[in-house]
């Protein structure tokens, strides 16, 4: 039996319909004559959901114990997804939590979905957590077996619950999703189907009664579901949907080998030189891009595979920093004929444009060819735009030419041949058809002509050649006796002579000067590079991969890797490396560069002539100075961590030996005047010292606790046990430090649970309205109170007191700081160092804020608990996670 298909239904928010629209498809598919069965369908009470579920057969479910009723489902009325929020999926109302009863929840039963083997199976919330006890720990994994059973599944997500979309959701609406599927099991659906509404529609519909409880309404509408979140987040949706429908049309050309560009979408491929326009020609891009949604810029350096290329690395850098910045890529791509290869690539794409620079070229350098952006439009075709951007640098020659030494491309040395043998016999024909010839001195400096162009094309031997055939055509042609060798006149001789003498000449100065000027061409691009690599020294760069990618880039290599050992018998080890599938020893490489006995710089691709191998150990030496710097720069940081412990412990030592002598020394002197025979203390003396005694030893014990607590989140031991609990369970215990009547508390009773270590946050309550207390004006009640925001719950301690400016809001936190002018013995400075500590430990968050009207409120804020809060919920159910 095959795999079965998988159909998704993915929506932008909760409410737009995704549940409605596959139980659509489902009665459609059960008119038809399909086998179609509800596996597990949450309507969330919405009656037209509901009603969509009569007259589909549904599969029985398994009733999962859960223990004590907190909530009713693994959602939290305050999240964002599509998890269950009540979990028997009946559309019951909600527990209040309210007793210790047991509940018996819900789950789709595998097994009995199996066992009825249907065709089609409906499992809605594709992201859901099952609750412990069931077959699987997530819904999408009970999908996957039916799946290889060959039954057909249509599900349903919300586009917040994809795992790579985590961190995006949580800054556009502040909510942490607990809730998510794996991108992979997501795209691997056989059909993703959109489900789109307009955020005002959406408002409406909620407005509308059609997705919450009307107490529900006011907290979903100023929370959740804000214009500007489910703008975003249908943003979100609509771009993921059409990376994947771009990967189902990639996929499809590449099967049927389309070459020809569909322009479904914008692509735009920006031509680099490694020129200084390059930065312009993106820029530009950019500006197009920004003109359409969606639109994609990719820039691509084309690199000659022979010798250095001709493009500064330092500007390379730039312009890929610069493509980055703009939201594009860069492409490092290696080809001779660069118009081909550019035209490959962006066909490759499925490009729809093309942006080139204006020709740097001087106008006596288009005899070599009509350049790199003419060749490109005319064979670009129908399907690609060509745009041809001009720039500051246009005609001012090439501002770093091609440095390959000496050799020329098989292009000009063909042409510098056919110019110097078969130029000479076309100009012979041409001359013998005219009535009355030039004159035999024209004729020879017609022939001088030809010789020097294919010196300055080809080099010195198309230009020797073209000598030799040009004196022997003057001889034949042209000086009488013509159609002899022989030369009757000795003028004649003399010119046919000093024409040889000059043509060798010519030529010879023409080549050497085109050698020197391509020696000069390739000094200059090592000194560019040698520049650059100082530069990088001075500047103290350490990203390796940056390094080891101008490698390649600068050779036109394959990959590039540094590899070393520890000795001659060690294996290597690879330290770094670029591109496809780099070499495990230097043996394997086309090209090794050893740094000192035990690295080496290992690139594939191809050999490298010897002249390149100077700049590459220049290379090489960089890479071994950048490891080092890097592993100095990981030593620095592990310094400078020990370096923080000893400061810490030197606090400690300091806290030790004058705050804890002081409870010690009232300690010490209560008891030796108990012990005392020389007073008779009354009872009300022996009292006081007594209580002397316990307050000191209350102390002792708190500042220990600090002190072990501090020394705890330092080693990173401190594993909080996370459960629900209601605040109003814990705060009221974590006062019971401070004076009677201090406090005022104000805990709503619709409140959601939080999920938090209670021991923890107990110690973290406590710490921060004692120390509110403390700073706080004498007499002054200090103002506790807790409130919710989305799967956040804020717990705000304020006061009224003489409140810490801005600049020492964060070192109030750091440990064994005491702002202004406390007493010693009022403590070492840690209480709130441990307060923050404990709570980013249970995955909140502790901040200064200050108090309107003077003051300082300390901010807890913690996690919601995944359940419905004991009251009245701030988004609808299908929102929950």
């Amino acid at each position: 039996m095959g795999r079965g298909t998988l159909r998704i239904y993915l929506g932008a928010a909760p409410g737009v319909g995704k549940t409605y629209a596959m139980l659509s498809e489902a009665h459609r598919r059960v008119e038809r004559g399909t086998d179609c069965v509800v596996a597990f369908v949450n309507h969330h009470g919405r009656p037209r959901t509901e009603a969509l579920l009569h007259g589909l057969e549904q599969v029985r479910r398994s009733e999962i114990t859960d223990g004590p009723d907190r909530s009713t489902g693994t959602g939290s009325p305050h999240s964002t997804g599509t998890g269950s929020a009540d979990s028997a999926g009946s559309g019951a109302a909600p527990s209040t939590g309210a007793g210790p009863a047991h509940s018996a929840r819900s789950e789709m039963d595998v097994d009995a979905v199996l066992e009825r083997a249907p065709a089609v199976a409906l499992v809605d919330e594709l992201a859901h957590t099952n609750l412990p006890g069931a077959r699987n720990a997530k819904r999408w994994q009970d999908v996957e077996e039916l799946l290889r059973a060959g039954i057909d599944v249509i599900s349903t997500v919300n586009i917040q619950h994809l795992e790579s979309l985590g961190d995006v959701v949580e800054s556009i609406t502040g909510v942490r999703q607990q809730e998510t599927v794996p991108d992979e099991v997501v795209r691997r659906a056989d059909q993703i189907e959109l489900v789109d509404m307009s955020p005002q529609a959406l408002r409406r519909r909620l407005a509308h009664g059609n997705i919450c409880r009307p107490d529900e309404l006011d907290a979903a509408l100023s929370n959740y579901f804000r214009p500007g979140n489910l703008t975003a987040l249908r943003e979100l949706a609509l771009l993921w949907t059409a990376d994947r429908a771009d990967e189902y049309l990639q996929k499809y050309r590449g099967e049927h080998g389309i070459r020809t560009t569909w322009q479904a979408r914008e692509r735009i491929v920006v031509g680099l030189t490694g020129g200084p326009e390059g930065r312009t020609l993106i820029r530009r891009a950019s500006r197009m891009a920004a003109k359409g949604s969606g639109s994609e810029i990719l820039a691509v350096y084309i690199a000659r595979s022979d010798g250095l290329t001709a493009a500064s690395p330092k500007e390379l850098a730039v312009q890929r920093t610069l493509v980055e910045d703009v939201g594009g890529t860069f492409h490092h791509v290696i080809g001779d004929d660069v118009p081909a290869a550019l035209l490959e690539f962006a066909r490759g794409v499925n490009a729809t444009q093309i942006v080139l620079g204006s020709s740097r070229r001087k106008t006596w350098q288009y005899i070599y060819g009509p350049g790199v952006g003419a060749t490109v439009a005319r064979e670009s075709g129908p399907d690609l735009d060509v745009h041809i951007v001009t720039h500051g640098e246009v005609a001012k020659g090439r501002g770093l030419p091609i440095a390959r030494g000496a050799r020329l491309g098989r292009a000009r040395i063909i042409s510098g041949w056919l110019v110097g043998v078969v130029g000479p016999v076309l100009l012979s024909l041409l001359l013998r058809s005219l009535e009355s010839g030039p004159g035999l001195a024209n004729d020879v400096l017609l022939f001088l002509f030809l010789t020097v162009a294919a010196a300055l094309l080809g080099g010195l031997r198309p230009a020797l050649a073209s000598a030799a055939v040009g004196s022997m055509l003057l001889n034949y042609w042209f000086t009488p006796p013509t159609h002899t060798l022989t030369v009757q006149d000795p003028e004649n001789f003399v010119a046919i002579v000093i024409f040889f003498a000059v043509a060798v000449a010519v030529s010879s100065v023409v080549d050497l000067a085109a050698r020197r000027t391509h020696q000069a061409a390739r000094l200059r691009a090592e000194s560019e590079i040698l520049s650059f690599l100082a530069g990088s020294v001075l500047r103290g760069e350490t990203a390796l991969d940056a390094l080891l990618e101008r490698v390649r880039e600068t050779f036109a290599m394959e990959s590039v890797a540094l590899l070393e050992r520890t000795s001659d018998v060690d294996p290597w080890t690879c330290a770094g490396s670029v591109g496809p599938a780099p070499v495990a020893r230097p043996d394997d490489a086309d090209v090794d560069m050893p740094v000192g006995d035990n690295m080496a710089l290992a690139l594939s691709g191809r050999v490298l002539p010897a002249e390149d191998r100077r700049v590459l150990g220049a290379f090489a030496a960089q890479a071994a100075v950048v490891l080092d710097r890097q592993r100095l720069v990981w030593e620095a940081e592990q310094a400078r961590r020990l370096a923080e412990g000893n400061r810490i412990r030197t606090a400690l030592l300091a806290a030790v030996s004058h705050d804890l002598r002081t409870p010690l020394a009232g300690i010490k002197a209560a008891v030796s005047s108990l012990r005392s025979d020389d007073v008779a203390w009354s009872e009300e003396d022996e009292a006081e010292l007594l209580a002397g005694i316990e307050d000191g030893a209350d102390r002792l014990d708190h500042l220990v606790g600090n002190l072990l607590d501090m020394s705890r989140l330092q080693t990173g031991t401190v594993t909080p046990l996370i459960r629900e609990i209601d605040l109003d369970e814990v705060v009221p215990m974590a006062l019971g430090g401070v004076p009677e009547g201090s406090v005022e508390l104000d805990i709503p009773e619709t409140l959601p649970m939080v999920a938090v270590d209670p021991g923890l946050l107990e110690r973290v309550v406590a710490n921060v309205v004692e120390n509110a207390v403390k700073y706080g004006p004498a007499g002054e009640r200090i103002a506790v109170a807790a409130s919710a925001l989305g799967e956040r719950v804020e717990l705000r301690v304020t006061d009224r007191g003489r409140g810490v400016p801005d600049e020492a809001k964060e070192r109030i936190f750091e440990p064994f700081q005491r702002y202004g002018d406390a007493p010693r013995g009022a403590g070492v400075g840690l209480g709130l160092a441990v307060s923050r500590g404990f709570a980013e430990a249970m995955g909140g968050t502790l901040d200064a804020e200050d108090t309107p009207g003077g003051g300082l409120t300390m901010v807890l804020t913690l996690t919601a608990a995944p359940g419905r809060p004991r009251g009245e919920a701030a988004l609808p159910a299908e929102a929950t996670s």
